[in-house]
Formats: structure tokens, C-alpha cells, sequence
């Protein structure tokens, strides 16, 4: 039988991708979704193109996934499209050792984040 497939919980004008596994903190990745929210596509894409962050370069890709997720599952238009959210989240975060002087050791974390991007087709009105 199976189980029954769930409503769809964005809009029928919106589409969404996420990544899971940056290896990046949540406050730098923070800095970059900041500066693609609620900006035209094309600006959010020339935006990530030229950041000097490290981290620019997968958000990027995940705003591509978001854009052909639009355009070939909910058939939108890629002109019309704004950046509606993008938001950031913790994920695991990998735990290592360092040694220290007089036989001490200090901890090193190195965390991992996760960023989910919508994009929503504005009206011809808007």
C-alpha cells in the first residue's frame, strides 16, 4: 500500500533547495545568505560570483539547484524569479584534538552548517 504522499508545503510559486553538509561555521555562512535575501536572482547570482568568501562558491550552487528546481519541477520563470528566504542552520560538528605543552591537549572543533534557499516568482503586477 504505502504511505500517502504529503501536501506540498511551500506555494505553487515557490521551489527550494538545501544543502546539508558545509564546512563552514553558521555565523560566516550567516554573512553570505544575508547578502543574497530578498534580492532578484540575476543580482544574487553576480553577488555570489564576486564574494571574496570561501563559502560563496557552494551557496551559489545551491542557488542554481533552487533556480532548475523552479524552472523543470513547478515550471516558473527564471526572469521573475526573487530570492524569498535563505537561512542558515547548524549541523554535526567534528570534534578533534590538538597536543599542547606539558602533555596537555586542547579540543578543535570544526562545525558543519546547512543552508536552505527559496526562490518565489513574482507576478507580472509586482
Amino acid at each position: 500500500m504505502g504511505q500517502k504522499s504529503q501536501e506540498r508545503r511551500l506555494k505553487p510559486t515557490e521551489a527550494k533547495a538545501k544543502v546539508s553538509n558545509l564546512r563552514t561555521g553558521l555565523r560566516k555562512l550567516n554573512l553570505v545568505a544575508q547578502s543574497i535575501r530578498g534580492l532578484k536572482v540575476q543580482h544574487a547570482l553576480n553577488e555570489l560570483e564576486f564574494s571574496h568568501k570561501r563559502i560563496a562558491k557552494d551557496v551559489r550552487k545551491a542557488l542554481y539547484s533552487a533556480i532548475s528546481n523552479a524552472e523543470n519541477n513547478h515550471g516558473l520563470d527564471i526572469d521573475q524569479l526573487v530570492v524569498a528566504e535563505a537561512y542558515v542552520g547548524k549541523n554535526l560538528v567534528m570534534k578533534r584534538f590538538a597536543s599542547r605543552a606539558r602533555g596537555r591537549s586542547s579540543r578543535i572543533e570544526k562545525p558543519f552548517s546547512e543552508i536552505t534557499i527559496v526562490v518565489r516568482e513574482l507576478g507580472e503586477a509586482a
